[in-house]
């Protein structure tokens, strides 16, 4: 009984700390996607992209830290691992596909495929910056 509350308590942290962390992200990039397409997108579909993206980077990145050791800062050892690249590299697709496929612009047709991309590169950029800035202290 108590693996199995264990298991429910980090599946509700998951789901949690996944809605908290994809705010930021969907901020990012509702106002990149208004200024790439041109037109207003909706906002609560930008965050429900963003919310399964970090659902799947939070348990992948979580996954290869766990499986690393890397649970505290310094970050380092982490940013410097080649399996955590190639699972950035593997979340970046999953989140443009997310973007891609799930947010529709105000006149109810989908966004551009490279709008998806230039938001997914600039939540990247932001997220790394943030990585690194933790990884140096």
């Amino acid at each position: 009984m108590t693996n199995l509350l264990a298991l429910l308590s980090s599946a509700i942290w998951w789901v949690l700390g996944s809605s908290v962390g994809a705010v930021l992200p969907s901020l990012i990039a509702w106002v990149v996607l208004r200024w790439s397409e041109g037109t207003a997108v909706v906002f609560n579909r930008t965050y429900l992209a963003c919310l399964i993206w970090s659902l799947f980077v939070l348990l992948l990145g979580g996954a290869i830290a766990i499986h690393l050791g890397v649970q505290h800062a310094p970050l380092g050892m982490l940013l410097n691992n080649d399996a955590f690249r190639i699972s950035q590299a593997l979340s970046m697709v999953v989140g443009v596909l997310a973007l891609w496929r799930l947010i529709p612009r105000t006149d109810a047709r989908r966004i551009r495929f490279g709008s998806a991309c230039m938001a997914m590169a600039v939540i990247m950029v932001v997220g790394f910056g943030v990585a690194t800035t933790l990884a140096s202290t």
